[in-house]
């Protein structure tokens, strides 16, 4: 199917066969905590929700953002946060802004700091907002790595082979005589914005490496009446089995799981460049039905009982043929707005249908969807062929599509993506003048 540049830039849901009718009397607010103005997973909310005439309003950083430059944006309150505040006092701010809304309004959290914060705090945070009411718990315990191994492992789904070192002297024992390349990730929620070890996931090559990078971690951000004896301290990381590219794929799952099946939406689809290459944040994708997938999916969320939103990195491990789960983000995720129903909706807009009492209509995953997230997407591209020349990898097939969806370009709603170049350039000047 040939696409024209109209057709490349038009809203998404074109080629859906209708779409949903909210509740437009509901608002809803977009939460993140920290400071990261470039998050294209807030503006797909704000886009998703007002252009079906909801009011969307949004948390975020001082300045022109590009949540606050989309014509979707009814409002948006600006937050200091960093994510190493005592939780009270975000409750305290969350509880600000439900007051100048006005009256109940969906929550929709997009990163795991937020979906842990509103879940732990429910009873505080009831008569202001509408949210899911899953177990206070959970939520965290699926964003801490160990966690969610831990979980795994009870409930028989395939994972990563994982360790977590509870002090710097087990990490070393373990360096000794683990098998490289490792994957090295911070281990709790709230820690990777306290305490962080590493900047995300991190591939580790050699024993060398592994003990360079923890015997030099935060204690070096910490001031001093903050630091303790590195041998004495949990290292706060977890170390997981490395899935080599050649040898697998990468498939997303995003979801929506109510009280009952017929609040429930699931999608699958499959990864085919990050940012970084290989085990960073997704940069291409495309939507492709996955039964078996969905399966695994649905019947982990049945078993421990999670409610809401949710966003699974899964890798497909070609070596023994199933499907390990790598991340399990309790929240929106970044390429959410990949996944449409043939009724036009997505796992937002069937939050805000379900959260508002109204029926979320029936309909197939619309395959044959593509996302690029822009910013991510150009310099992967130019990585992947280098990596291309050297390894030939499982998952870099490209599947059918027939319609794009941009992650920050819209005609119907351009100035985002012009506040994302000016951000993205910005950071990338100070960069440079870092290293010079």
């Amino acid at each position: 199917m040939t696409q024209t540049a109209a057709d490349l830039l038009a809203p998404a849901g074109r080629l859906t066969t209708g779409e949903p009718s909210l509740d437009r009397s509901v608002p809803a607010l977009v939460l993140k905590v920290g400071q990261y103005p470039v998050h294209s997973g807030g503006l797909g909310v704000i886009r998703t929700l007002g252009r079906l005439g909801v009011p969307v309003y949004a948390i975020t950083e001082p300045g022109l953002t590009p949540a606050v430059a989309s014509r979707y944006c009814t409002e948006a309150f600006v937050w200091h946060a960093t994510g190493r505040e005592d939780p009270v006092q975000l409750v305290a701010k969350l509880c600000e802004a439900g007051d100048s809304i006005g009256r109940p309004a969906v929550v929709v959290p997009v990163d795991d700091e937020a979906a842990v914060l509103v879940a732990e705090h429910q009873a505080e945070l009831s008569s202001r907002f509408l949210f899911p009411r899953v177990q206070p718990r959970l939520p965290r315990k699926l964003a801490s790595k160990p966690g969610l191994y831990d979980l795994c492992l009870a409930h028989g789904v395939p994972a990563p082979t994982s360790v977590t070192p509870g002090t710097f002297d087990e990490a070393g024992d373990f360096a000794v005589t683990a098998t490289y390349p490792l994957v090295v990730k911070n281990a709790e929620v709230w820690e990777r914005r306290r305490r962080p070890v590493v900047p995300g996931t991190t591939i580790v090559p050699t024993e060398d490496d592994l003990l360079a990078l923890l015997t030099r971690p935060a204690q070096d951000l910490l001031p001093d009446r903050l630091r303790k004896s590195p041998r004495s301290q949990s290292p706060g990381v977890i170390l997981q089995e490395y899935i080599p590219p050649e040898h697998s794929e990468d498939w997303i799952v995003h979801l929506y799981c109510g009280t009952d099946s017929a609040s429930q939406v699931l999608f699958t689809g499959r990864k085919i460049r990050s940012w970084p290459p290989t085990h960073g944040v997704t940069a291409c994708a495309y939507s492709v039905e996955n039964s078996q997938l969905a399966d695994i999916a649905r019947r982990f969320c049945d078993q421990i009982g999670f409610l809401g939103i949710a966003d699974l990195d899964v890798r497909l491990d070609l070596r023994d043929g199933r499907y390990k789960l790598v991340d399990f983000n309790p929240r929106a995720g970044n390429q959410f707005r990949l996944f449409e129903t043939e009724s036009g909706v997505d796992v937002v807009r069937a939050q805000h249908l379900d959260l508002t009492g109204r029926q979320i209509p029936p309909g197939r995953q619309v395959d044959g969807r593509r996302i690029i997230v822009e910013h991510a997407d150009l310099p992967a591209q130019f990585a992947y062929r280098r990596l291309d020349k050297n390894v030939t990898r499982a998952g870099s097939a490209r599947p059918a599509h027939n319609t794009t969806e941009f992650a920050w370009l819209a005609r119907d709603d351009p100035f985002p993506f012009v506040v994302m170049v000016r951000h993205v350039i910005g950071a990338a000047i100070r960069k440079l003048r870092k290293r010079i």
